[in-house]
């Protein structure tokens, strides 16, 4: 039976030691001092016993990883999202050393393709699909940067829109990280030097690249599933346009439009398009894993590859949930997928085997005031409580029998939540009892705890809309 390490925290962890359990997999879990009290850690022992967790400094070494992996005979390790999940030389040297251990997401010739959103852009462009526009190569100089700002500023003057604005972008960010807005060509140098800066120190990579920002779009997101075997399937589209200003996704749903919304362009096609040029870049390069294809749509239906992220999301359930295979229940885990195809099982279900049901809203509930610019707030709950219904799943690392304290070393990420619905409607119904019966108490020595919950109820009327 294969030992899977798992190399994360919090929720994810939970979720992939729920889908080995399912799986039959035994699994060796790891966590910071920060994270003792974390959920992840009690279930580990509860299931596992102690000698399967193992306390670590951090969860960038990939030293530590190793030296567990190796004391404890794993066979594979689990990166979960974050951290070195998207790190193509941990996954190169996991197959190179003298003994091997499989990485569960894409190999890492593909990890280095799409890990840099340069090279990403560069493969999209030879294949002939569309992308946002801008650089499609590293920027070097500022002299370079300003006159391709000055002229994607140029476009949007000529086009009439009254606050033009480009995005400069660490080219191996990710989750929002890496990412300025500029509004005036006299701020760009500042913001270029600033986050050539950032990047290096925090990607040890100094590629920046800069693209027009759409002042109205829909972010939608096509969830594929492709094996070693050259096998090649879609799970249907997410709209996850719902962000903070940090550009860090709070509401995700599927599908990704809404057909009783009227738009100015055919989301059927729309979707068809995105769906098919997703699959045509992954055949280009042999994807083997989960991944997700992340588009812009303007209000007009034009439709642009934003970034491809290889590996297992944070949002991978909310498409789960409406997805059914064949004769099986409504309901499938993309983490239990993921690993049984970096253990070299075949799919066993074909796109046509495939159907979606319903729609499926995903909130996420963090500790941030989102009046003062989703500053994250840090302190003690006292109080957790999240109701309970067949139609709702929770992943939360946030024990609910015992005070808990928020490490302020990682992001107050308090839990997922995933509704199900019939159809969209029903399904933002059943999103806002859940978010009016949630009871969360917490302090710290200023004030009571703050969250986002009052605006993913604001935002919950909005979604699948164009602003």
């Amino acid at each position: 039976m294969p030992k899977i390490l798992i190399a994360n925290r919090g929720e994810i962890a939970i979720r992939i030691m729920q889908a080995c359990k399912e799986l039959g997999l035994d699994y060796i879990a790891v966590y910071t001092k920060e994270d003792e009290a974390s959920l992840h850690v009690r279930r580990a022992i509860e299931e596992r016993g102690k000698e399967s967790v193992f306390r670590i400094s951090s969860y960038l070494d990939p030293n530590e990883f190793l030296e567990v992996a190796d004391y404890t005979k794993c066979d594979a390790i689990h990166p979960g999202y974050g951290f070195l999940t998207e790190n193509y030389r941990f996954a190169r040297r996991l197959a190179i050393r003298k003994r091997p251990l499989i990485f569960i997401g894409p190999r890492w010739e593909v990890l280095r393709e799409f890990g840099s959103k340069i090279n990403t852009k560069c493969i999209a462009k030879r294949l002939g699909i569309p992308v946002v526009p801008g650089s499609d190569k590293p920027i070097y100089n500022e002299i370079e940067a300003e006159n391709i700002a000055l002229e994607l500023f140029h476009r949007q003057w000529e086009e009439g829109i009254k606050r033009p604005a480009i995005l400069v972008k660490a080219s191996m960010g990710s989750g929002g990280m890496g990412i300025e807005e500029v509004t005036h060509p006299i701020e760009l140098r500042r913001v270029y030097r600033r986050l050539r800066q950032y990047v290096k120190r925090q990607f040890g990579d100094e590629d920046v690249l800069l693209e027009r920002k759409f002042p109205v779009f829909n972010h939608i997101e096509v969830q594929l599933v492709c094996s070693q075997h050259g096998e090649a399937v879609h799970f249907g589209t997410r709209n996850c346009t719902i962000q903070s200003v940090f550009r860090q996704k709070r509401i995700e749903v599927a599908p990704a439009f809404n057909h009783n919304y009227k738009y100015q362009f055919d989301p059927e096609e729309v979707t068809k398009r995105a769906i098919q040029y997703s699959l045509k870049m992954a055949d280009y390069v042999g994807y083997d894993s989960v991944g997700t294809w992340e588009w812009i749509v303007t209000p007009e239906g034009q439709l642009y590859l934003l970034e491809v992220n290889p590996r297992i999301q944070v949002e991978s359930g909310v498409s789960g949930s409406i997805t059914k295979i064949r004769h099986l229940p409504v309901g499938v885990d993309l983490v239990k997928e993921q690993i049984r195809i970096a253990l070299g099982e075949k799919l066993g279900y074909k796109q046509k085997h495939i159907s979606f049901h319903g729609a499926s809203i995903e909130f996420r509930l963090v500790a941030e005031d989102t009046k003062c610019g989703f500053k994250p707030w840090g302190g003690t709950i006292t109080k957790f409580q999240l109701p309970k219904y067949d139609w709702l799943k929770v992943y939360t690392h946030v024990p609910s029998d015992r005070p808990y304290s928020i490490p302020s070393d990682y992001d107050p990420n308090l839990a997922l939540a995933i509704v199900w619905g019939r159809d969209i409607e029903e399904a933002k119904e059943r999103g806002e009892k859940f978010l009016n019966e949630i009871k969360i108490e917490g302090k710290n020595q200023e004030a009571s705890i703050v969250t986002n919950i009052e605006f993913l109820k604001e935002k919950l009327k909005k979604i699948q809309m164009f602003e």
